[in-house]
């Protein structure tokens, strides 16, 4: 089923990776599969309220072989996508995306495209914590990298800076988590050290 970007390009789909699952954890899940998992945790132990956000479609053709099926033939991204999870946390509200690499050394910033950096801007911006999670996979780390940092990164590679982000620059301003059995990615955690932040930032 051919989908297509609002500007009319087609979407390739991620090619899927002939690798094992990365054995974060001793769990070998994607990192969305132990994100949806971990928020599920969140919610019923009545932490936290967040979702991955649903893709917006325009289906604009549909075929039904028989009275009780319908098959999409034909769709489009009604918007650009912004981040993959938003809600709310002890009064705040969360918005972050989730990436991974396979670099050791540096995170690329094509793993990013500019409205999602706007989007995390104008939401730090209404007094959001926001964030990208990200996986160096071979490393088996997993750092949350708050997006205050992530736009100033992006902004000078925009200036003919670098093009990645160093570990180096993770390791210094991000918050390395450890997996749990309960929640599989303790995300919280790190947000909780962001709130911290926030507020120490408001009383200076």
């Amino acid at each position: 089923m051919p989908i297509h970007y609002p500007n009319g390009k087609p979407y390739q789909a991620k090619a899927q990776s002939s690798r094992e699952p990365v054995n974060y954890g001793g769990r070998g899940m994607t990192l969305e599969d132990e994100l949806n998992q971990s928020n599920q945790y969140y919610r019923q132990t009545q932490q936290a309220v967040v979702y991955k956000k649903p893709t917006p479609l325009q289906i604009v053709k549909v075929d039904y072989p028989a009275r009780s099926q319908a098959v999409i033939r034909e769709a489009y991204f009604k918007t650009p996508s912004t981040t993959d999870y938003n809600g709310v946390y002890r009064g705040y509200y969360l918005d972050f995306d989730a990436k991974e690499t396979k670099n050791k050394r540096s995170f690329p910033l094509k793993n990013f495209h500019a409205h999602q950096i706007a989007h995390l801007t104008a939401c730090l911006a209404q007094g959001g914590i926001c964030f990208a999670l990200i996986r160096f996979v071979s490393l088996e780390r997993l750092f949350i990298y708050p997006a205050s940092d992530l736009k100033r990164c992006w902004d000078e590679a925009q200036n003919a800076g670098r093009k990645s982000i160093p570990l180096s620059e993770i390791e210094a301003h991000g918050i390395e988590l450890h997996p749990k059995l309960q929640p599989l990615i303790p995300y919280l955690e790190g947000v909780d050290q962001l709130i911290q932040m926030k507020r120490g930032n408001h009383h200076a």
